[in-house]
């Protein structure tokens, strides 16, 4: 079985985070990189009879892309029906800058994982977590299952999984078996919430999802795999979840090519007060011709990869309830507008490192304009010296002539 590969999750104590207060995010106007940083998590009790925690959930979370419209999801938090599940985390990781899925899914066809249209889709996904009963011995308890998405932009969306359980189960999931490509140092995280009601229709309100009615698809032949596995969410409800999941798993791949921009734009921040100050560069022809490679590769990633920023995925064209979830989420995150701001970044550090390079071809052109001048004097130089003795014989041979012909 699927969680049979990952029994080493046993022995891992893992605290359910549930805390609200607990991240710090930089401003969202600054660099519109949505970043967490978590600080010590207060301990949640665990009952492991009924795996459920003991804990109230109101409040929306703080270390959301959607807290500027968190407002408008309280009054589903607040309000409690009979229909109405526990609120649950949806996680959303981008590790690398791409996963090799085709690999990755030979090695789980015996958990399974099957392709849902661009993702691997990972039906049920079980974590454990270990609790200290009232004897004070240590007890294994399961959490209620979730599910994953991995899409090939090196991002995975985890549904009903805990953030540290998720890290853990992606790591153990595609760094052993080798499909990561371009591994981040520090991966990017974006983190909503959803519930399911089936007295709600499905909709993105404020940054809660909300899992309910959906419509029928146009064609669901081409979009469900043949034959599907038994989800541990409701199946009514996985198209609408995989529309959510893209639109995640796009904001977060954004996220790290807007940390790699901002980066890349720090370091080369000192290049006009250098340039300024000394006349130079500061930066040979390698590493120019280097830095606007890695500014190429970020621009590729947002237009010319499959799945890039731009294009709405072909699998909405003929699904017009699928492409409205999609669209919802998106504009949420606002990827349009960041997907431009990052361009124009790029743009601005290519002009820079444009102006570098003409500097050094300037330099370099003067360089040997100084070269050939020095090549040419040389030249006359030696020219001249080869021919003083002739010229020396012939104005000698003339004064004798002279000589000659006055006597």
């Amino acid at each position: 079985m699927f969680s049979g590969r990952f029994q080493l999750l046993r022995s891992i104590r893992v605290v359910p985070n549930i805390s609200y207060s607990s991240s710090l995010i930089r401003p969202f106007l600054q660099s519109r990189r949505y970043a967490s940083s978590r600080q010590e998590k207060a301990p949640v009790e665990v009952d492991v009879r009924n795996q459920t925690t003991q804990t109230s959930v109101t409040k929306p979370k703080a270390n959301t892309n959607l807290r500027k419209a968190a407002s408008a999801s309280l009054s589903i938090r607040e309000k409690q029906t009979p229909t109405r599940g526990a609120i649950r985390p949806v996680v959303t990781l981008s590790t690398a800058e791409r996963y090799l899925l085709s690999p990755l899914l030979s090695v789980l066809k015996s958990s399974n994982a099957t392709m849902f249209a661009e993702a691997l889709w990972l039906p049920v996904v079980r974590v454990q977590a270990a609790s200290k009963a009232q004897d004070g011995d240590q007890h294994d308890a399961e959490h209620e299952p979730g599910e994953a998405f991995l899409f090939e932009n090196g991002c995975a969306v985890f549904w009903g999984i805990e953030e540290d359980d998720a890290r853990r189960f992606l790591d153990n999931l595609v760094r052993k078996n080798g499909v990561e490509i371009g591994r981040y140092a520090e991966e990017e995280i974006e983190e909503v919430e959803f519930v399911a009601d089936a007295s709600e229709k499905t909709r993105l309100q404020g940054d809660l999802i909300i899992l309910g009615e959906s419509l029928p698809l146009s064609n669901p032949e081409e979009l469900l795999p043949s034959s599907l596995p038994t989800p541990s969410l409701p199946e009514t409800t996985l198209p609408a979840r995989y529309a959510y999941s893209e639109a995640l798993a796009r904001s977060t791949a954004l996220s790290a090519i807007e940390t790699g921009v901002e980066e890349f734009l720090s370091g080369a921040s000192r290049l006009p007060e250098s340039l300024s100050a000394t006349g130079k560069p500061g930066l040979g022809r390698t590493e120019i011709i280097k830095r606007m490679g890695l500014l190429l590769k970020f621009r590729q990633r947002i237009f010319l990869n499959p799945q890039n920023f731009t294009d709405m995925p072909e699998v909405y064209w003929s699904e017009a309830v699928l492409e409205k979830h999609f669209n919802q989420m998106s504009e949420a995150l606002e990827i349009k507008s960041r997907t431009q701001l990052v361009n124009a970044k790029i743009t601005y550090a290519v002009e820079l490192q444009s102006v570098m390079r003409e500097l050094l071809t300037e330099a370099s052109g003067h360089r040997m304009e100084l070269i050939i001048i020095a090549l040419i004097a040389v030249e006359v130089t030696l020219a001249f010296i080869r021919e003083i003795p002739e010229l020396w014989k012939q104005f000698r041979g003339q004064e004798h002539s002279i000589e000659r012909g006055r006597h």
